[in-house]
């Protein structure tokens, strides 16, 4: 898969009780910047499984790559770059950049403050695992606070579930102790709490840590300049 420009190809790829359209804020921007974009998919069913398929999509494309994943699409993107030696740079948004081993289950109730696990439903699979949704009428609130209201109910309809595999499954050896990475995360998230994110970004050398004011795990829907901004910084330093 060619871009066809000498720009680095961004891949984005999104987290749980979420899809690919959550970008479209942020590829509007980069697209404005000359940045061909691919927002992968994310079955959201399995860590490793999740981390092959990016990583197939990564083979394909042609030149430079940063790697951007949303939430859980940070745990994705951590194993899905290891072996893509053109996978230049990292960008964790309101995401987890789990250590080996670690599931996003363990890193979300390291710290006190997120609230998600008392507003999920729950929907039984026959293979023994379940779906987890954020319920309809908690959505708002708990993912989205900053988004308008009348967004918000139809990112809560349009939601893909989280399952159980993908929340306790443990990381492999992740692309970050090896490829630069850069953060940017919301002060109010009531998915993984701040202290977290720091953690997190200390923890993998970020090169730049943004905190975003007031913001929402959301920040890809509600902050797309902000997000764009540091995904296009991370781009710039890629010779």
């Amino acid at each position: 898969m060619s871009s066809g420009t000498a720009q680095p190809t961004i891949v984005l790829v999104h987290g749980a009780f979420a899809e690919s359209a959550s970008w479209n804020g942020v590829i509007q921007r980069l697209h404005a910047h000359g940045y061909p974009v691919i927002a992968a998919g994310n079955p959201l069913r399995s860590l490793s499984g999740d981390a092959a398929g990016v990583s197939a999509l990564l083979a394909t494309v042609e030149g430079p790559v940063v790697l951007v994943g949303h939430s859980y699409g940070g745990a994705v993107i951590s194993n899905a770059a290891v072996g893509h030696d053109h996978v230049r740079a990292l960008v964790y948004v309101a995401a987890f950049a789990p250590e080996a081993g670690e599931s996003i289950g363990e890193l979300s109730g390291k710290y006190p403050g997120g609230t998600l696990g008392q507003t999920l439903a729950e929907v039984p699979l026959p293979d023994g695992s379940v779906d987890l949704y954020i319920r309809q009428d908690l959505f708002h609130q708990q993912f989205a606070a900053d988004v308008p209201a009348e967004r918000a109910v139809l990112d809560a309809a349009a939601q893909r579930p989280l399952n159980t595999v993908a929340l306790n499954e443990g990381a492999g050896e992740p692309a970050w102790k090896t490829i630069p990475s850069w953060f940017v995360y919301p002060e109010l998230d009531r998915n993984i709490p701040l202290a977290a994110h720091r953690f997190m970004a200390d923890r993998a050398g970020s090169r730049e840590s943004v905190e975003l004011p007031g913001a929402s795990h959301a920040i890809p829907a509600s902050e797309p300049e902000a997000v764009a901004a540091v995904i296009i910084a991370a781009a710039q330093t890629i010779n």
